[in-house]
Order: C-alpha cells, then sequence, then structure tokens
C-alpha cells in the first residue's frame, strides 16, 4: 500500500544508514535493545544521535527520513548489519565463531580486511528467539522526534543465513530451513512495527539479483521470491520497500562490476510482493534504466533510482542530480520515480559532512525537476542558510 510515496512527484530519501557522530560510542554488544536503553549513558547518546540524524536529514530537505540504522553496533565495515537479527536467536552458539561463509577478495585489499575481521557465531541447534529484536521500540524513538515519515529497514533472511555456519543436523547444507525459520522471526517482528504505525518498512538485499546475475536455477529463484513473500506477509497496511544494491562493506563494490540486474528485473517487478523497487544505479551510470523502458507506462512497483553515490566523496551537484533525474524520467513516469541514494552512507561510509550535502544536492536536484514538471517543490533548508 502506498502511504509515504502516495500522490508524491519525485519523493526523496536515502538507504538507511548514516554516518555516527563521533560522540557516539555506545554498542549493543548482543544485548537487548531494552536492555541497553536501561543504561543511562547508553540510553542519552542513542537518543541524541537519532535526533542528529533526523535534524541532518530534515535540514537536506528529504521527504523520507531513516533512523541511520543507530541501533546497529559500530564494528568493522558493517558486521552488526548482517549479525542483528542472528545475536539474538536461541540455537546459536555462545562462543564458537567462524569468518564469513564464502567470501574471498585478494590478501592487501580492503574488502579482505573486512571479511577477515567477520566472525559469526555457529547454527548449533534449530534456531528460535532468544532476545526480541524490537523494531518497534527502535523505531518509535526516531518517529516521536519527527513529523515526517521514518523508513525502517532490516536485512532479508536469506542473506541473514549466508553467513552462518550451520553445525547441527536440524537444517540442510543447502539452508533453505535455516532462510526460512529466519523469515518467520523477522515478519513475526515486522508485523509489530507496522502494526506500532510504521509506514515504510525496507527489506534489504534479497539475493535474487545476484544469483539470478549469476545464473542460479529457476528454482532457486522461486524460493527466494517466496521467502521474501513469507517474510513480508501481513504488511498490506504499509509501504513496503526492498532495497538491492551491488553491496557496501566499507563502501566497496563487492561484485564483478559487469554483472546486472537485468536478468531479474521481471521477478522485483512483478513477483515480489513489495511497493518499491530501490537500485543502486548513480554508480553504474544508469545502466538498467533502458531495461525499464517496456514497462513505461504500465510500472507494477514504484522504483527507487540511486542518484547519488554512497561510494564517491565528491558531492554531486544539484545541476548533476537534476540532469540524471531526467534521465531516468525517459524510461520511467514521474509518479513512479522515487529519488534515493544508491546504498547507505554509513557503516566507515563517507563522512557525516558529506553525507548531509549529498542529501541536500538530492533535494535540490528534485526541486530543479519539479519545477520543470509544475510539481511542488520543498524547502531545502541547508541551501537557505
Amino acid at each position: 500500500m502506498l502511504i509515504a510515496t502516495k500522490d508524491r512527484i519525485l519523493p526523496t530519501t536515502v538507504t538507511g544508514s548514516w554516518p555516527r557522530p563521533s560522540w557516539f560510542q555506545g554498542n549493543l554488544h548482543e544485548r537487548p535493545f531494552s536492555s541497553a536503553m536501561a543504561d543511562v549513558t547508553y540510553r542519552e547518546q542513542f537518543v541524541d544521535a537519532v535526533g542528529s540524524v533526523l535534524n541532518d536529514q530534515e535540514l537536506a530537505g528529504l521527504d523520507i527520513l531513516t533512523n541511520g540504522d543507530y541501533h546497529l553496533d559500530a564494528d568493522i565495515g558493517g558486521r552488526s548489519w548482517f549479525s542483528y537479527p542472528s545475536e539474538r536467536f536461541s540455537g546459536t552458539s555462545e562462543f564458537d565463531t567462524e569468518s564469513t561463509f564464502g567470501w574471498r577478495y585478494p590478501v592487501g585489499s580492503w574488502l579482505n580486511e573486512i571479511v577477515g575481521g567477520w566472525k559469526y557465531h555457529t547454527v548449533d541447534d534449530k534456531i528460535g528467539v532468544r532476545a526480541p529484536l524490537e523494531f518497534a521500540k527502535i523505531w518509535r524513538i526516531a518517529q516521536a522526534r519527527t513529523e515526517l515519515p521514518v523508513k525502517f529497514g532490516t536485512i532479508s533472511a536469506d542473506l541473514s543465513a549466508s553467513v552462518l555456519t550451520i553445525k547441527t543436523d536440524a537444517y540442510a547444507q543447502d539452508k533453505q530451513d535455516l532462510m526460512w525459520d529466519i523469515a518467520g522471526i523477522l515478519n513475526a517482528e515486522l508485523r509489530e512495527l507496522a502494526a506500532a504505525g510504521c509506514d515504510v518498512i525496507q527489506i534489504e538485499e534479497p539475493a535474487i539479483h545476484s544469483a539470478a546475475a549469476y545464473g542460479a536455477p529457476a528454482e532457486y529463484l522461486d524460493f527466494l521470491v517466496d521467502l521474501f513473500n513469507h517474510t513480508v506477509e501481513g504488511l498490506e497496511d504499509c509501504e513496503v520497500w526492498v532495497h538491492t544494491c551491488w553491496g557496501n562493506p566499507g563502501a566497496q563494490h563487492c561484485f564483478d562490476p559487469q554483472i546486472s540486474y537485468e536478468p531479474s528485473v521481471d521477478i522485483y517487478l512483478n513477483r515480489l510482493n513489495a511497493d518499491v523497487w530501490t537500485i543502486e544505479s548513480k554508480e553504474n551510470n544508469h545502466s538498467l534504466l533502458p531495461a525499464l523502458k517496456p514497462y513505461k507506462g504500465s510500472l507494477p512497483k514504484k522504483v527507487a533510482v540511486g542518484m547519488i553515490s554512497h561510494r564517491r566523496l565528491q558531492v554531486e551537484t544539484p545541476e548533476d542530480v537534476a540532469a540524471d533525474i531526467r534521465t531516468a524520467l525517459e524510461y520511467i513516469d514521474a509518479e513512479k520515480l522515487v529519488l534515493s541514494s544508491d546504498c547507505g552512507f554509513g557503516r566507515q561510509g563517507v563522512p557525516r559532512p558529506i553525507a548531509l550535502y549529498k542529501a541536500a544536492a538530492l533535494a535540490q536536484g528534485a526541486n530543479i525537476v519539479r519545477g520543470e514538471l509544475g510539481a511542488e517543490q520543498k524547502e531545502v533548508r541547508a541551501a537557505a542558510l
């Protein structure tokens, strides 16, 4: 159901993560969120940090905000994005950990440094809920501090399972049963989040586009579609987004630069129960957009196109953004186009001021094209200082 983007022309947002303030030193370290919020120091830092990211994004003129993913720990290359759910499962080891499953990069590279430092619990029994994920509580703290909609995102079930090593007969080695159980746990939490009033829920990085690009069998892609739809079951009264990109550990591209979204376009547009599909686009010179032209006038979902890079330190100008929006409008109708970042800016990504001014450039570029379309423009306070 379209809520936050309904009747909006060229709404703007960012993917999710945002650089932390330097003074926000708190981490959950596998604790339940509620337990950490009983710690006066953590509580003050977390609440103030959430207020700061909302202020940054409102200053930049964005239409849909995020909480910066500040409930995730500040660890190397964003490991906590993968592990926030699984650290709270029962059926996982307390001390036995393994390196990331199946990811290899050359020694001496930043990506090798990152994944070499990533460790995860092993799965020793059928998983359950050791501690609640508390998505609703985390979201409420942000939404209470702004009148604009706050989007809340979580890793998908298949990617959450991808880094876990199975050491039990409770799951088949292909991990599909494990993925399905994780999706059930996520779904219960997401239903509570929706019931709390969250208008925009984002599922991040189902591996459909990468699996399709590398030639995964049709039956496995069918399973991933069913898995996603299982994860979002019962969320019909809120706006569901599915975020996809080509990697973000330490702001790096994690796949062969030649692979494409094209083998998965039909799946994302027609088979997933979602309202908005977000794509990395600025970084690959908008190479996917021509593949969307056959859908112009009948696009079954809105598409959030990355207009600002999360990898480059150079801040785009509003004119750069406006030119890219005009390109996107050749293939996507204005009422179906959402403007976003390629991926998140946090987790050892860009510095906080650069994130702010990239977002401000996005909002200003949107205003330029809104003016050309005769649509209402939004104040960008960062440009009025």
